[in-house]
């Protein structure tokens, strides 16, 4: 019986520990949680409110017909545009009438040719300060193409 006021502080604490636990989620989980299993519902509407920025391949192709048969043997043919071009979609409806400007040359092809160890060996890598000086990459490269040309 020596040790019953350990206990009874224990079982206090364990009670004020749940007590905390119920009231923080309460207050701190939105009513709306859980509705579409473990999501926010309102998540959804809160995702229709942004902005479309990437129009998608299909788009592109419907006026870029003839980059598309450019790349349609390539290693790039199922690179989609808006990897290299970026997001086009005001560009694509026609919200956005100036032509998108070139992708820079040297660091778009760098962020996928780049050397690193835990890509698979036979896709193409570079060491950039061993390959082709400081130039941009489509002196020899053609990027929709991109054998040496």
């Amino acid at each position: 019986m020596k040790d019953l006021g350990h206990l009874v502080r224990m079982a206090l604490l364990f009670a004020v520990g749940i007590i905390v636990f119920l009231i923080g989620r309460t207050l701190l989980v939105p009513e709306d949680f859980g509705v579409y299993g473990h999501y926010r519902a309102g998540a959804l509407a809160d995702n229709r409110a942004y902005e479309i920025k990437y129009a998608g391949q299909v788009l592109c192709v419907e006026c870029h017909g003839d980059k598309q048969d450019e790349r349609k043997d390539s290693k790039h043919a199922k690179i989609s545009c808006e990897t290299c071009h970026g997001p086009l979609a005001r560009h694509a409806t026609g919200a956005e009438e100036t032509k998108p400007a070139r992708p820079d040359g040297r660091g778009t092809c760098v962020g996928c040719h780049l050397k690193l160890h835990a890509r698979p060996r036979d896709f193409p890598q570079i060491v950039l300060a061993d390959h082709a000086g400081d130039g941009p990459c489509i002196e020899c490269h053609t990027p929709h193409a991109p054998k040496i040309s």
